[in-house]
């Protein structure tokens, strides 16, 4: 099975069989867990370098009456937390969403292998671009967009992400978040988002099933968004 972490950066820069052969000795120590663990909690000092292999997470920030903001959902080949060692504390939660399999990069190590090559220099460079467009975007969805539009671009977004590395055959996606984890995310209740779902369905643009996502009008979904994929980086194309 490829390495989703070599897949991910390798759409950033072409690597070399040197490159590949240095990302994969670093995923060699890997560990397993269940769903709705901690990697790391807010207030903890800060870590290694988490790296997904397989499963979901999420982090999260919990509020003073008890709920719950998803600030990013992570899937297989995402990285996090590669410059936090400048905080003397996290000022978030790292959780999984699922059983999941992950491996921890000690920072000085992670240093060295972004410097080890121009290639993964600009794949690392790139990759925290994209981070970055995904945490501006869903600002501009908490700020300007309706439910509907707001659900359906993160559904977009998700699609293009685990495409990418992978999860996705015929417009059907692996997409394992209930109606709660959406809804912490999106700024919404579960029943709001039970209701959206029904209605993009209706509509013909897509179906969330038990941990399956399934687009079937990618133009329709895109159009009700109003997505445009260019944060993920221009050679990641919706329709590709």
């Amino acid at each position: 099975m490829p390495n989703p972490f070599v897949q991910k950066l390798g759409r950033y820069a072409s690597l070399s069989d040197e490159d590949t052969r240095l990302l994969e000795s670093a995923c060699r120590d890997t560990r397993r867990t269940a769903a709705r663990r901690d990697l790391i909690r807010e207030g903890d000092p800060p870590g290694p370098v988490f790296v997904m292999l397989e499963g979901w997470a999420c982090r999260y920030k919990l509020m003073r009456e008890g709920g719950r903001q998803v600030l990013a959902l992570l899937m297989p080949g995402d990285f996090c937390d590669m410059h936090v060692a400048v905080l003397d504390e996290m000022d978030h939660s790292i959780g999984t969403l699922t059983p999941a399999l992950y491996t921890e990069i000690p920072r000085e190590r992670m240093e060295t292998l972004i410097a080890s090559s121009p290639a993964l220099t600009r794949a690392f460079w790139i990759a925290q671009l994209v981070d970055e467009g995904v945490l501006r975007a869903w600002i501009v969805s908490m700020g300007r967009r309706d439910s509907t539009e707001r659900l359906a671009h993160l559904m977009c977004e998700l699609y293009i992400r685990a495409r990418n590395v992978g999860l996705c055959i015929d417009g059907h996606c692996e997409m394992p978040l209930t109606q709660i984890v959406i809804a912490d995310a999106l700024g919404l209740t579960p029943v709001h988002v039970n209701r959206v779902l029904r209605k993009l369905k209706v509509a013909g643009a897509m179906e969330l099933g038990r941990g399956t996502l399934h687009i079937r009008d990618v133009e329709s979904l895109a159009r009700i968004a109003g997505f445009d994929d260019n944060y993920l980086h221009r050679r990641l194309k919706l329709a590709a």
